[in-house]
């Protein structure tokens, strides 16, 4: 009873941190703490969540998001494919004031693709996008996360390397194949209301 009690509120705890950060209650919380147990669970968010953070305010949301992308993929993770293939829509909506060239739906049908097929896809969108300088990045990421060990290299490595081994923890433990439904943006950008409403209507239109 009390495991369960704490591992009620160590969930409750995590969706209202996820809430104040993405405006909205992460689905991925509840799998992540059922599998890891509330302990291990509140830790991995600990350690993590503050160097995500720090790295999206020294890389950018575009770049992030790129690099989140493009792991999921890889991983075959559906649910954080999405949440950041969204993410990535509305930072580059935000700074170019235009729709970046492939959406989160078919971006995700490249979830589980061979690595090949989604450096081709997305490197393509890269260039209509008007972002050649992020080709290097998306690569970089796609190899380190199908290496055997993705080991920093130098010290654009150390981020996306914490990024391959983030998202690869929350692919391992099956958030994809959880019954967990695809998300909103995992970005602060989610909270921007008139943001969202304008990709919405652009897409539409």
């Amino acid at each position: 009873m009390a495991a369960s009690a704490l591992e009620r509120g160590v969930t409750v705890l995590l969706e209202r941190i996820g809430t104040c950060l993405w405006g909205f209650s992460p689905r991925m919380i509840t799998p992540v703490v059922a599998r890891l147990g509330p302990i291990r669970a509140l830790a991995w968010f600990i350690s993590n969540l503050p160097r995500y953070q720090r790295t999206l305010t020294a890389i950018g949301p575009i770049r992030l998001h790129l690099l989140c992308t493009a792991i999921s993929l890889v991983n075959g993770c559906l649910y954080c494919t999405h949440g950041q293939a969204y993410a990535l829509e509305l930072a580059y909506l935000r700074e170019k004031g235009r729709l970046f060239p492939l959406d989160a739906h078919a971006i995700g049908l490249l979830c589980g693709m061979p690595p090949g097929l989604i450096r081709h896809r997305m490197v393509t969108a890269l260039e209509q996008a008007g972002l050649p300088a992020e080709i290097r990045w998306l690569e970089r990421a796609i190899a380190l996360a199908i290496a055997e060990d993705p080991s920093p290299t130098d010290d654009d490595d150390v981020r996306i390397s914490h990024l391959v081994r983030m998202l690869a923890m929350l692919t391992s433990i099956g958030v994809d194949d959880s019954g967990t439904e695809a998300d909103q943006a995992l970005s602060p950008l989610n909270k921007d209301k008139a943001l969202k409403e304008r990709y919405a209507q652009m897409r539409a239109g």
